[in-house]
């Protein structure tokens, strides 16, 4: 047996109860094990043994007193993954859904990711199944001082440097770093995505959605198309999908339809930005509130978005949100790109139906690299305290981005996989974080 399927049997035996770490080492494993093979230090050495094994796992109880009065538990964690080439780097998400399971393979992606953007960052991920929606500003300040309390022990800007995800935006960031400077009495870079006035950096609120229209703007250049004239559907209306859209948009793309966890809209005379940043950012509604002033459009409930005619695709919002099912519906649609902007939102099946119907599909670990890359510049910017302009951290972004199609698309071709940019990313990725591990001994 190879040692890459040997692997992945006891990361399988060992983790039988975590179906989305499994999913995430399985794409992994499977993509790398013809390069890996090839390699027998890497066995020797226990790389991949090492690499599925997380350096560090904290687990821990978050009490807090709703306006009732009443006292509230929730769980945080924070899987500190992988640190070989950099302090541990990855976003907190508070949401229901967030299991030990979830949070392994999000810090297990990163590792990759991070390494990706060529920035010193390892890999790590965090959160609670702390629920932000409908709490009031007092309630979330409460749950965060409580999750940062215990969290500040364990993290530090040469050490592990969270940032936001899912329900973790502007406002928690906030809270969170405000109880950890009170706790530490230091200010230091610990948090990313921090308010432009406490060391925050400008383009970080657009960056995941502006990277990944970056990377398949520069994957459609090399391949003779452009977003120019294009229907694109886009899932989600949180920040990556929002920003995404509105890069898109600049580029003369139309984008048709966008959706939340209810349901999705649909304007065949194109998506009115500024209406979808009212409900969402504005008023924290739900997506369906967009037809009330679009007569053209049409709200459904429940799934779907992927049934619209489209020429790309970019699902936005979750993990495996889109499934063999929907891809099926792309590929018979005409779709002839998809990029990834959320962590994992294609499953297995679904990605090998795209690639084997010549979709061009550009994963998460390397199409929604943009939101880590401007984190690890504000870390940049927060270590020489200085910060940047708009259009200085944009162009860095956009260099980063296109630098990680290349390295994705000339591995990819290395191995005789052109355009198979799945096992470009986890190969490319895996080689600097691998070859750093074997330099520091076994650790």
């Amino acid at each position: 047996m190879s040692y890459t399927k040997r692997v992945l049997e006891e990361v399988i035996k060992k983790n039988s109860n975590e179906p989305e770490f499994i999913q995430a080492v399985t794409e992994v494993l499977t993509s790398l094990q013809p390069y890996v093979d090839s390699h027998p230090d890497y066995e020797k050495e226990g790389v991949l043994e090492r690499l599925c094994e997380p350096e560090r796992i904290v687990m821990f109880r978050v009490p807090w007193v709703d306006d009732s009065g009443k006292v509230r538990v929730n769980k945080g964690y924070r899987v500190q993954f992988n640190s070989a080439i950099g302090p541990y780097k990855g976003g907190l998400r508070f949401h229901p859904s967030v299991s030990l399971s979830i949070i392994k393979f999000l810090g297990f992606e990163q590792i990759f990711k991070n390494s990706l953007t060529g920035l010193p960052m390892g890999g790590g991920k965090g959160g609670s199944d702390f629920d932000p929606k409908g709490k009031s500003d007092r309630e979330i300040m409460a749950f965060c001082q409580s999750f940062m309390t215990e969290l500040s022990r364990h993290i530090g800007p040469d050490t592990d440097v969270p940032a936001g995800d899912i329900g973790v935006g502007a406002r928690e960031v906030g809270y969170l770093y405000g109880q950890y400077k009170r706790l530490t009495n230091t200010f230091t870079g610990v948090l990313t995505g921090k308010g432009l006035t406490y060391g925050g950096s400008l383009t970080r609120t657009e960056a995941t959605g502006y990277g990944l229209v970056y990377i398949m703007e520069e994957m459609l250049r090399q391949h003779g198309q452009s977003f120019e004239g294009k229907t694109v559907v886009v899932s989600g209306a949180g920040n990556v999908a929002i920003y995404a859209t509105q890069k898109v948009q600049q580029l003369g793309g139309k984008v048709v339809a966008m959706s939340d966890s209810d349901g999705f809209v649909y304007d065949p005379d194109g998506i009115d930005l500024a209406v979808v940043k009212e409900i969402k950012e504005v008023r924290r509604g739900r997506i369906s509130e967009y037809v009330d002033s679009r007569k053209n459009a049409t709200y459904t409930k429940g799934r779907g978005i992927w049934n619209i005619k489209c020429d790309i695709a970019l699902p936005c919002a979750t993990q495996n949100e889109l499934n063999a099912d929907d891809a099926k519906a792309l590929i018979k649609n005409g779709c002839f790109a998809v990029g990834e902007g959320a962590n994992m939102p294609t499953t297995l099946e679904a990605t090998e139906l795209l690639q084997q119907n010549k979709v061009l599909f550009v994963p998460g670990k390397a199409a929604n690299a943009g939101g880590v890359a401007v984190s690890g510049l504000e870390m940049s910017q927060n270590s020489m305290r200085t910060s940047w302009t708009f259009e200085e951290v944009d162009r860095k972004l956009k260099d980063i981005m296109v630098n990680i199609y290349n390295s994705i698309s000339t591995v990819a071709k290395e191995v005789g996989q052109e355009d198979n940019f799945v096992v470009g990313a986890n190969i490319a990725g895996f080689k600097k974080v691998a070859d750093a591990m074997l330099k520091q001994g076994i650790v």
